[in-house]
């Protein structure tokens, strides 16, 4: 069976996943964090998914390409606000050796369909 949706991408399910899993964490987060590391985190998360339909919907190889690899920069930038969170005992250490793992795991998958389509050209 091929894939006739971005939502049939096992990347863009583990990510939105991973977003369920930090809006659960973030929830927790202290008050005065909403509008700084909690929103931060949470916009960064949802920028992964998001442009990995954004780029499955666009008509252009080089366009989508180009999504997954702001998808990527997005998962660094989550991967830095966590280790932020952690730092501020925000998180146990099981809760971030968890999401991070989650995190590396998207990042890798993605990093291998750029690879995939860049030498499909």
């Amino acid at each position: 069976m091929g894939i006739s949706s971005f939502r049939d991408l096992l990347v863009w399910q583990k990510a939105m996943a991973l977003v369920t899993d930090i809006y659960c964490l973030t929830r927790n987060f202290p008050k005065e964090e909403l509008y700084g590391l909690t929103s931060q985190i949470r916009r960064a998360m949802v920028s992964v998914p998001s442009n990995i339909a954004e780029g499955y919907g666009r008509n252009s190889t080089s366009d989508y390409v180009r999504f997954l690899r702001i998808s990527i920069g997005s998962l660094y930038e989550l991967q830095t606000q966590m280790e932020i969170a952690f730092n501020l005992q925000y998180c146990n250490s099981e809760v971030f050796t968890v999401l991070l793992a989650q995190s590396n795991e998207i990042s890798r998958m993605l990093t291998a369909m750029v690879t995939k389509i860049e030498n499909g050209r």
